[in-house]
Order: structure tokens, then C-alpha cells, then sequence
């Protein structure tokens, strides 16, 4: 098996984690669960599989996830979310691969499902992310929601076959859902920034992502849930400048009457 840890961050995943950890069976012999505070039964299923789970509280998506990696047995990681699995390609990619140095990290292509239909186009058409690296050299930025990898300079850049598939769009009610605590979060993120929510941002934005995502896209060739995809980006656009605004009209307010802010 190859000297690499399996690294992942979960929270009520108890519909997906357990087909999340069968794929991944037979890649390595240590698989983390960082668990924030499940109360569906996913630390139950977790402890089915032969993995190490451990507790933590919820600091944010960068926090979290260096904080989950810190656990590791080993320091190349392969950092995956609780929604999603690795296909066969992917793991015959995983097992053959051999580090050149520290600074080496690994991209993968994913592949987004709305319920079981994978999405080709718009947003969510196929994409790569990095997400094997040595922790020696790379680190997840401390940002509280859309994290990123801190990247060393020199780094190599190398492309692996086969796919992560990405179940995140289960249904609209619980894509509603995420999409609006995304919203929310990402609203603070930019009242932290001092960013502003004008006119344009909060009405115009939201038809261009439409747009943008649907039509230029190609979102459209998705059929129903490409429609339904482009509109609640949309609509998630809208609702975090409008969260944006009401945050700094409350800031505001506090000030003008003589609070802290």
C-alpha cells in the first residue's frame, strides 16, 4: 500500500461517507476521519471501516482541514471531502504514484453529480482541484470558506487519470441548503474584507452568473438539472450580497449610535 494518508473532514454524512470509505479501501492503511459533531450516525458507520476518527470543532474550512491533517500518519496527503468517492482509474493512478520531492503536488479531474446524473457542463462541468500534497510543503489556507492551498514556489504540477466524483447536488432542497450557508459564510468572509455590496452586484451579478453558466457554458446541455444548477448559483450569488449588505448596514448602525462595531 502506498505511504500516503487518506485525510477526510465530515459532519452528518452519515447518506455518503460509507460509499466515500468503501472506495477507498485498499489504497492505504491510514484513512482520518476528522468528525465535527455528527448526530445522524456517521461516526457509527465511520467506525465500520478500518479508519482513525477523531473530534474536533468546526473553525472554518482551512483551519479545520490543517488542523485534520495534523492527525496523518504520513506526511503526503490526500485530502477528500465527505461527498466524495474515487473511481478505479483513480486508484490504480494513487498506488503507481511516486513523489519526485516535497514540492510536488497532484491534481485529479472531478466529476459532479446532480442526484445520479453528472454534469457536463456550466458550473459544475468536469474540473481538476489539487488535492495530493506533502504537508512538509503545503498547507490549506486559513480562509473560512472557499479554501485554497498555500503553494511553495517551484512547485510541480502533475496530472493523475481516472476521477473523484462529487455527489454535493443530492437534491434542490439540500442543495438550497448548502448553497444558502455558503452564502452566509462567504457574506462574512467579505464584510471582513470591507467589500461592499452595491447595485450592480446585488441585481445585475446574479443574471450574469445565469448566464454565464447556463449559456456560455453550455449549461443547457444538462438538460433540467443544468437549468436548475445555473439558477441556484444564481440565486446564491444574489443572497450573499444581499447578506453582504444587510451585515454592513448593521455595522453601520452600531457605529452611528456609538457601539464598537
Amino acid at each position: 500500500m502506498q505511504q500516503l494518508s487518506v485525510v477526510i473532514v465530515c459532519k452528518n454524512e452519515a447518506a455518503i461517507i460509507g460509499t466515500t470509505l468503501q472506495s477507498l479501501q485498499g489504497l492505504t492503511d491510514d484513512i482520518v476521519v476528522y468528525d465535527n459533531g455528527s448526530t445522524d450516525g456517521t461516526q457509527e458507520l465511520v467506525k465500520q471501516f478500518p479508519v482513525r476518527i477523531y473530534e474536533g470543532t468546526w473553525e472554518g474550512f482551512g483551519k479545520t482541514k490543517n488542523k485534520a491533517i495534523a492527525q496523518a500518519r504520513y506526511d503526503w496527503i490526500l485530502n477528500i471531502d465527505a461527498d466524495e468517492t474515487i473511481d478505479e482509474e483513480l486508484k490504480r493512478s494513487l498506488k503507481q504514484v511516486q513523489p519526485e520531492n516535497e514540492k510536488t503536488v497532484y491534481e485529479m479531474a472531478f466529476s459532479n453529480f446532480f442526484g445520479s446524473k453528472p454534469l457536463k457542463h456550466g458550473e459544475w462541468g468536469t474540473d481538476y482541484h489539487i488535492r495530493l500534497f506533502n504537508r512538509r510543503a503545503v498547507q490549506w489556507n486559513e480562509s473560512a470558506v472557499h479554501e485554497s492551498l498555500v503553494l511553495p514556489a517551484g512547485v510541480i504540477i502533475k496530472r493523475l487519470k481516472g476521477n473523484v466524483l462529487h455527489y454535493t447536488l443530492r437534491d434542490i432542497d439540500s442543495y438550497r441548503q448548502k448553497m444558502e450557508h455558503y452564502a452566509e459564510l462567504s457574506a462574512r468572509k467579505y464584510h471582513e474584507q470591507g467589500r461592499s455590496a452595491n447595485w450592480f452586484k446585488l441585481h445585475l451579478s446574479p443574471g450574469f452568473s445565469f448566464i454565464r453558466n447556463y449559456i456560455f457554458k453550455l449549461g443547457f446541455l444538462d438538460g433540467r438539472e443544468g437549468y436548475s444548477s445555473a439558477k441556484m448559483t444564481a440565486w446564491y450569488t444574489r443572497l450573499k450580497y444581499k447578506k453582504l449588505k444587510e451585515l454592513n448596514a448593521e455595522q453601520e448602525s452600531r457605529y452611528l449610535s456609538g457601539g464598537n462595531g
